[in-house]
């Protein structure tokens, strides 16, 4: 993903993205059933770093485990590059936690954009204050040895139901999060950018009362000179 990519899709929604990614036959790549824990904050922009979680068996998931400096969870956190979104397949199971706030802590603290999760993260009161988005499905106290084995990093996963490849580009915005394949980021941003202009024109004039008959969608010529001349009023 170029700076030039990321700092457009700082500035789009998840839905404008949606619908952008809809429009190329790609229907499922907004991950479902997860929230944000600090909604006030800027989009979250990243490629995605990811782990999966298998189901634990208990005579392999005590808590000696984490003694083992090589033990995938421990790993994920500390190599995930700055900048990226660690993305962590948890079967949608948030009857334990996928991570807690030290880890978060340590993920923030090391520059990464952000964390999604299809379970749930302890220590959710002290994450929703961090200046980095995470987004899970609900808050879960118990640890993740509990229900979960961090198995693999950084291979293809499933999170909430959306398809993740490493390095595909994840935006997150206070609705949700979604998922654009690599080699479509760049085209769909600039699209996105030009959406959210015209989107924007379209909600102004609803707001004073137009109806949305020949404007949204864009069907009627006249429309799009009126268009034209808000956006040069605007500089947009």
């Amino acid at each position: 993903m170029t700076p030039e990519t990321r700092e457009l899709l700082m500035h789009v929604s998840t839905a404008t993205l949606c619908t952008a990614l809809f429009k190329r036959g790609l229907r499922n790549q907004f991950i479902q059933d997860v929230r944000p824990l600090n909604p006030g904050l800027p989009n979250m922009v990243g490629e995605a770093f990811t782990l999966r979680y298998m189901p634990a068996r208990e005579d392999r998931n005590m808590l000696s485990v984490f003694q083992n400096r090589e033990h995938p969870q421990r790993q994920a956190v500390e190599q995930c590059p700055p900048g990226a979104v660690l993305v962590m397949d948890s079967r949608k199971d948030a009857r334990a936690a996928s991570a807690g706030g030290i880890l978060l802590a340590r993920l923030m603290q090391r520059g990464v954009a952000g964390v999604v999760t299809d379970g749930g993260f302890r220590d959710s009161p002290e994450i929703a204050q961090y200046r980095m988005p995470a987004y899970h499905c609900r808050p879960s106290a118990p640890t993740n040895l509990t229900l979960h084995e961090a198995i693999e990093i950084n291979g293809p996963i499933g999170c909430g139901d959306a398809p993740v490849f490493p390095g595909d580009v994840v935006v997150g915005d206070a609705e949700g999060v979604i998922v654009i394949p690599a080699h479509l980021a760049d085209e769909v941003a600039a699209e996105a950018v030009e959406m959210t202009v015209f989107e924007d024109f379209v909600q102004e004039r609803v707001m004073q009362g137009h109806s949305i008959l020949g404007l949204y969608p864009a069907t009627d010529v006249h429309n799009h000179h009126d268009f034209a001349a808000w956006r040069k009023a605007c500089g947009r």
